[in-house]
């Protein structure tokens, strides 16, 4: 049976392994090789996609993303999916939305951790195979992410 010191050295022990590995924080060239995961080569435009982001977060725990993407969301022309990236958190990828023609509009909220001040990069494929994105900075004051 483990008495209470052995307890407590395990549990911090724990934490601080925690602790270390939640600093790990993503690279931009981690971004880089996801986008080219998913999409492969195909060029990437700018617009079609309006981010709702705050401009300063006073907290990186909760952290407001809105969007909107223009599309008729026919089932000749729709948004497939949009997937946001933040190359300063642990994990590249923060969310990814999927689509059917059957949604009237492509957008959406959520709340998003983020770990120091970056840029979030989201991309938009559209039905057709096209490949629209949007890039904003979040300056963040205190991190969500272990910082």
């Amino acid at each position: 049976m483990l008495d209470r010191r052995e307890c407590l050295a395990g549990g911090l022990a724990i934490a601080a392994v925690g602790v270390s590995a939640s600093a790990v924080l993503a690279t931009p060239e981690q971004v880089a090789d996801q986008v080219a995961r998913l999409y492969g080569d195909r060029p990437i435009s700018e617009g079609k996609i309006k981010l709702d982001l705050p401009a300063l977060a006073e907290n990186g725990l909760v952290v407001p993303l809105g969007f909107a993407i223009d599309s008729p969301m026919t089932e000749s022309d729709y948004v497939k999916s949009v997937t946001f990236f933040a190359p300063g958190n642990p994990n590249p990828i923060v969310a990814a939305f999927h689509f059917t023609p059957l949604i009237p509009k492509a957008a959406g909220q959520l709340r998003i951790r983020l770990g120091q001040t970056q840029s979030i990069l989201a991309i938009a494929e559209m039905s057709d195979g096209r490949l629209f994105m949007a890039k904003q900075e979040i300056k963040v004051t205190i991190g969500g992410c272990g910082g």
